[in-house]
């Protein structure tokens, strides 16, 4: 067994409550530390601490959108030390340029229909830190 592996922090920002407990489910299973905030400000607020290794971010949250916490996010001037990857979770089509625009921003992008809890905990698993 790997004493010194560090347990990964994953920040789930996402207000489908059912998602949440799915994600939660099978990052705690695998070893993640967990935490899962529905609301945009708040989600923003618990980003900025820095304290997490990757932040999963839907687009579609109520009281700041994905995509405005994402522009916040990588504005080192209201976000100076995000070291934390940043993957977009979606359902939504979207339009090409708003699409290059996220993913010019974000460290990957999640089609969640498209993804299992397991093969979303394999994804992960390959990100470097």
């Amino acid at each position: 067994m790997e004493e010194n592996k560090e347990i990964r922090k994953i920040l789930v920002i996402e207000d489908e409550h059912f998602i949440g407990e799915l994600y939660t489910r099978a990052l705690n299973k695998s070893g993640y530390e967990v935490k899962v905030i529905a609301d945009g400000v708040e989600a923003l607020k618990e980003a900025q601490t820095d304290y997490y290794d990757i932040i999963l971010l839907d687009l579609m949250i109520p009281n700041l959108t994905g995509i405005e916490l994402l522009d916040i996010l990588r504005d080192k001037t209201k976000t100076p030390h995000l070291r934390a990857k940043v993957i977009i979770t979606t359902n939504l089509e979207q339009r090409e340029d708003v699409k290059t625009k996220i993913e010019s921003q974000a460290d990957g992008y999640i089609i969640k229909a498209e993804l299992t809890p397991m093969e979303l905990v394999e994804f992960l698993n390959k990100i470097k830190l």
